[in-house]
């Protein structure tokens, strides 16, 4: 799907953190839940003893001394009235569960003989009778007595129970009680609880994550580097059982890698180096040809093949990383080829300047710029330098007036061997190994080079440095 991230450590931190908030969520859910039930059952259990104490208190008293006690205990959230008329039973009943437990707690605190009638209604007025507007109790009835049937009242209103006792002289004793309102109210502290913990856990998951996706960022990025030098550095065979297997098998597979290329470019070496001797001998007898047109004939062919030999060498040298890393004044460098293509009939310009040392390998980058630098002037006639250097790289540009590459082309002119058509000749067409060998050094830096052809004509290479990855 293209909504999922593309990452491993981006998909496993997406279940992680979206299983941890469904479930965060479903626990929220059930705490409010219960919450709610506790809360319900608090109040009702507070309410119901608090109105025995006081019916317990107005059987005590005389009807004068009711009066004065009831003005003195009737205030919000409990209200007390002994001149209501008795309360009607409504038509819709319930029996759910915190009805049940109020009317247990309310009969064990006032005993089952006593008749007691609960309603509920809603914002906290009496809702029997004359109350216009208002719900009317829901009440129920059982085991010969009323019993409290409880309603949940509106958001804004709160939660009111009316309960109406019969006292010893037969009056009737009407209490209103109102749950208080901060009951109800979102439990911030509950929510800033679950948000630490919900944090402490993202941030843990985020490390857990990391921690058990590196190893494969590691091995990524030494695959990488592969490519570009075989005789890298092994990998640390440490970490998890998995880890450090991937690790060795990779380690076994660099050694064997190097190994290979090791031994073939010996034996290329060896044979490019041991047909030398063959050529120089067939110089010498061209030499002793009386024809001259057929002793040049025989001497160009056999230039050319020492040519192929000798660029046919410098590759397979240029793969070797026998060579030891040291400072390199590029500058130097650079201006030591301007001068020797000056003396070959070669235009080369140089702007710009390195603003250190590169960490590279002397020969290797001087095979490299030579190639680019005689590339350009062969088809160019003329090479202009452009140095760029900063902390992260250095970047050299060769430009060049000639007649560019086609686009199909850019990339296949590396290969070794390859040649465009048109410069298959003697004259111009070289070995093919010039841009191979400059690319394969530039890798080995860890570099790169590019091509494009320039809009005002003429070919561009960019040779790019990294100073931070050179090997």
């Amino acid at each position: 799907m293209k909504l999922l991230p593309r990452s491993l450590f981006s998909r496993l931190v997406l279940v992680l953190l979206g299983g941890l908030l469904i479930a965060q969520l479903l626990s929220f859910a059930v705490h409010m839940h219960d919450r709610g039930e506790l809360l319900a059952q608090v109040s009702g259990m507070q309410s119901a003893q608090r109105i025995a104490d006081i019916v317990r208190l107005l059987d005590t008293m005389t009807p004068a001394e009711r009066g004065k006690i009831v003005q003195v205990l009737s205030a919000p959230p409990l209200t007390v009235r002994l001149d209501r008329g008795p309360l009607a039973p409504a038509a819709d009943t319930d029996s759910g569960a915190r009805a049940v437990l109020f009317a247990s707690v309310l009969r064990r605190y006032l005993g089952d003989q006593r008749p007691v009638v609960v309603g509920m209604a809603q914002g906290g007025a009496y809702p029997g009778g004359g109350g216009g507007g208002m719900h009317r109790p829901t009440l129920g009835e059982g085991d010969g007595n009323w019993m409290p049937m409880m309603h949940a009242g509106a958001r804004g209103g709160g939660l009111t129970f009316v309960a109406q006792v019969r006292l010893q002289d037969g009056v009737l004793a009407t209490f209103d009680t109102r749950q208080s309102l901060a009951t109800e109210n979102w439990p911030f502290r509950l929510l800033l609880s679950i948000g630490l913990l919900l944090t402490a856990v993202i941030v843990v998951s985020l490390i857990a994550v990391r921690w058990a996706t590196r190893p494969l960022k590691t091995l990524a990025d030494a695959a990488d580097e592969l490519g570009k030098n075989i005789n890298r550095p092994p990998l640390a065979e440490t970490g998890p059982t998995e880890v450090a297997s991937a690790a060795r098998a990779f380690n076994t597979m660099q050694s064997r890698l190097a190994s290979y290329l090791r031994e073939r470019t010996q034996v290329l070496a060896a044979m490019s180096h041991d047909l030398k001797t063959p050529i120089t001998r067939l110089r010498l007898r061209a030499e002793l040809l009386e024809d001259a047109q057929l002793r040049e004939k025989f001497g160009n062919d056999l230039q050319e093949m020492e040519a192929m030999v000798s660029s046919a060498l410098d590759f397979l040298r240029g793969m070797d990383n026998g060579e030891s890393v040291q400072p390199v004044d590029v500058m130097a460098l650079l201006e030591s080829l301007q001068s020797d293509f000056r003396e070959t009939g070669g235009t080369v310009t140089i702007s710009g300047r390195a603003a250190g040392p590169y960490p590279g390998r002397p020969q290797a980058l001087k095979r490299c710029f030579a190639n680019l630098l005689e590339n350009a002037i062969k088809y160019g006639k003329t090479a202009q330098l452009v140095v760029d250097d900063n902390a992260a790289r250095l970047q050299i540009g060769i430009l060049d007036e000639g007649p560019g590459l086609p686009h199909t082309e850019l990339e296949k002119v590396f290969e070794p061997f390859y040649r465009v058509e048109s410069s298959r000749n003697r004259d111009t067409g070289g070995t093919g190994l010039g841009l191979a060998i400059a690319k394969n050094v530039a890798e080995i830096h860890g570099g790169r080079i590019t091509l494009c052809n320039r809009v005002k004509g003429g070919l561009e290479v960019i040779l790019t440095l990294p100073r931070t990855r050179a090997a």
